[in-house]
């Protein structure tokens, strides 16, 4: 099934609803979309030569055009590979390369040199009126549909075959697991459409509610207040970092949440603080997912009423987890020997389900690497508990090793998240001659306030073991981060290792 149906089926069912916002005006109603959605199907393929199976790449910003453009290339049978737009023009450039790419939608048109050798177009280019409607192509279930390539903050970028059955699986998880779509909601798109948000269109198409592209096409604190105030009924995507500086901005001005209805978080650690902190000022509004390209959005999820439930004996506990299995995929906790280990012990966190990608794009060696004995092997580390929510510990190549002991950055940055002077923090580990490594705390202070090391250091040895607590803090005036709001701790490792190196 051509996921792009979806779509087809909601606006024959309800052509007048209205499908897509920029900001505050209504720009199109689903018969609308429809039609613009066919428009550009025909000028892909007549202009562009865009036939079934080729890969179009989109290297832009949200944009009203962004979800004409995704359904177009899949109305033809075509590969969508989402480019992350922060990226530079050269590191996009390899990816469109690595993906071979027959076509690259641009905003301009023209960030490429001719001499570059890459078909481009203007993404909002405007297109004749076919004036009829034509169905989606029939593709196979397992047809590729969405090639998304990973951050490539460990090394070079991988390509995250997705299939037209992974993104139906993927929004069945959604809607049973996540948040029921609603026709009245308006699904916005603060976070980039090329990674989470974007996979998340699906269940709002099938819903026949609205999307909203901010005016300003990201994320924007006041501008996201406002359109809760004029549009309502918001159910967006946001990491962690996203969520606490909505929090920061709402306690500034007073706003409790409404218009709001779901915020959905994952894509990086929250910490037991901030949670608490957004449930303090929203109320129950939030639904926590894990998961990672690989198994698009769906690992786990810890629902609306179990991230805000008080009643549970642990339910303190319950909430720094990611939750439960979502239903259509199997999560296991594995030793280094591929043995499924009981609850409490720590391990790899591997799935398995129809959410899990086909592979690695032309790369054998990192799918069979990733993909063993019938298990997505995710990289990351943690252990579920006796009634299954799982609790993430870290990266497997974040832990610290010092002294033949593990040191999982999460505790001790969950332990100075606490303290009331510090906003951000980032552990990482340095190479030390003694013990191999040392633990060093990146610090980020809440506006208007300070602590000194000496008062960092006493906090951690009051809450946490000796040998955990960083050996050294750098206060910083903010994170790096990704576009996904994920801090990158390589650049961490590498200002830690230019700062240690001899002059």
């Amino acid at each position: 099934m051509n996921i792009a149906n979806w779509l087809y089926q909601t606006a024959l069912s309800w052509p007048a609803r209205p499908a897509l916002y920029q900001g505050d005006v209504l720009r199109q109603t689903y018969s609308d979309l429809l039609q613009a959605v066919c428009n550009r199907a025909a000028w892909l393929r007549d202009q562009h030569g865009i036939r079934s199976g080729d890969r179009v790449a989109v290297f832009a910003r949200n944009a009203p055009e962004y979800i004409e453009v995704l359904h177009a290339c899949w109305w033809l049978g075509a590969v969508v590979v989402p480019v992350n737009f922060k990226l530079h023009p050269r590191e996009a450039e390899w990816i469109i390369r690595d993906a071979a790419a027959a076509l690259t939608l641009t905003e301009s048109g023209t960030v490429f040199a001719a001499e570059d050798g890459i078909a481009e177009a203007k993404l909002a280019a405007p297109v004749a009126n076919q004036g009829k409607i034509t169905a989606p192509e029939p593709v196979c279930t397992q047809a590729l549909a969405w090639l998304f390539y990973t951050s490539g903050t460990t090394g070079t970028p991988k390509g995250v075959m997705l299939s037209h059955d992974n993104l139906r699986h993927m929004t069945l998880c959604y809607a049973l697991d996540v948040d029921a779509a609603q026709p009245d909601d308006h699904m916005l798109y603060a976070a980039p459409m090329s990674h989470g948000a974007g996979l998340y269109m699906f269940a709002q198409i099938r819903a026949g509610g609205a999307h909203l592209i901010p005016a300003s096409f990201g994320f924007d604190c006041e501008e996201i207040i406002g359109l809760a105030e004029t549009r309502g009924n918001l159910v967006f995507f946001a990491a962690p970092t996203m969520v606490k500086r909505l929090i920061a901005a709402a306690k500034q001005q007073g706003y409790a949440g409404d218009g709001i209805r779901t915020i959905i978080y994952g894509g990086g650690p929250m910490y037991a603080h901030d949670i608490d902190e957004a449930l303090a000022c929203f109320g129950s509004r939030f639904v926590q997912i894990y998961g990672q390209g690989e198994s698009p959005m769906t690992i786990s999820v810890l629902s609306r009423d179990l991230v805000a439930d008080q009643t549970h004996p642990r339910w303190k506990a319950r909430r720094a987890s990611v939750g439960i299995a979502q239903g259509a995929v199997k999560l296991a906790v594995l030793g280094t020997d591929g043995e499924v280990l009981p609850a409490g012990h720590t391990g790899e966190i591997c799935v398995q389900g129809p959410t899990v990608m086909t592979g690695y794009w032309q790369n054998e060696p990192a799918s069979a690497q990733a993909l063993k004995q019938g298990w997505l092997h995710t990289g990351d580390l943690g252990h579920l508990d006796e009634d299954g929510f799982l609790y993430l510990t870290d990266r497997s190549k974040d832990v610290i090793i010092s002294g033949g002991t593990n040191i999982y950055p999460r505790e001790v940055e969950e332990t100075l998240l606490a303290h009331p002077a510090v906003f951000e923090t980032a552990v990482i580990g340095e190479p030390e001659p003694d013990w191999g490594e040392q633990v060093v705390a990146y610090v980020v202070f809440e506006p208007g306030s300070s602590a000194s090391e000496a008062e960092l250091d006493s906090w951690c040895r009051q809450h946490i073991a000796a040998f955990k607590r960083p050996k050294r803090y750098v206060v910083v005036p903010e994170l790096p981060k990704n576009s996904y709001g994920k801090v990158l701790k390589t650049d961490l490792r590498c200002r830690t290792g230019a700062e240690a190196a001899p002059a």
